[in-house]
């Protein structure tokens, strides 16, 4: 399942499932049909979105993922150890996140983001893996997992997103700790990312890949 791409196979199960136990799901899911989790082939892609989304906006990051993607011309590690900081800065970047894509290219470039190495592994296994590289930390390996691995059953607890939606489709806007979501998030399981990604729809209708 290395790198899979388009919708996953086990979409329309869990969406059976989560509809028929969850009313706000069940909403969620009618409301947007025909579209689905997509995942992206290359690593590198992916986790180059993820740092670049970190802590802005969806509108922000897509805005500043297609200047970098002008800049570099290919998205690939060589590219981006090429740009110089000042280019990459010009994209909208700041210097700390520039930092974490030139480290993020080094690692590439050394082979150490094996598609085939870290779908052998669990979760957990992962995102220990990914978050020992500077700049990835939990979210980012999570969005990993969701994007790339297409892993079903991630509870991504560090997403703004996730946390809005949960508020405003189960408690009239009123934030809850993460502790609260997680128990809420027990009856999407083994759904978790499905769960995730329509409520992340009812706050930003236009999918987004990392």
């Amino acid at each position: 399942m290395s790198g899979t791409t388009g919708r996953p196979a086990y979409w329309d199960e869990a969406c059976s499932v989560l509809a028929a136990g969850d009313p706000v799901l069940a909403k969620l899911i009618a409301a947007y049909p025909g579209i689905s989790l997509e995942g992206r082939g290359d690593v590198f892609v992916t986790l180059c979105r993820s740092i670049v989304g970190q802590q802005i906006s969806v509108k922000a990051a897509d805005s500043i993922w297609r200047r970098f993607d002008t800049c570099v011309v290919e998205v690939c590690s060589e590219r981006v150890l090429a740009a110089s900081v000042d280019d990459l800065r010009a994209c909208g970047l700041s210097q700390r996140k520039v930092e974490y894509l030139k480290d993020l290219a080094q690692h590439h470039a050394e082979g150490r983001l094996a598609s085939e190495r870290l779908d052998a592994m669990d979760d957990e296994a992962v995102i220990a893996e990914l978050t020992s590289i500077r700049g990835i930390g939990r979210w980012t390996a999570e969005m990993f997992l969701m994007f790339h691995l297409m892993r079903p059953d991630v509870l991504p607890l560090d997403d703004v997103g996730l946390i809005k939606a949960v508020a405003r489709y189960y408690h009239d806007d009123e934030r809850r700790p993460k502790a609260e979501v997680r128990v809420l998030a027990q009856r999407w399981a083994p759904w978790r990312s499905v769960a995730t990604w329509y409520l992340w729809r009812g706050l930003e209708p236009l999918p987004v890949s990392y």
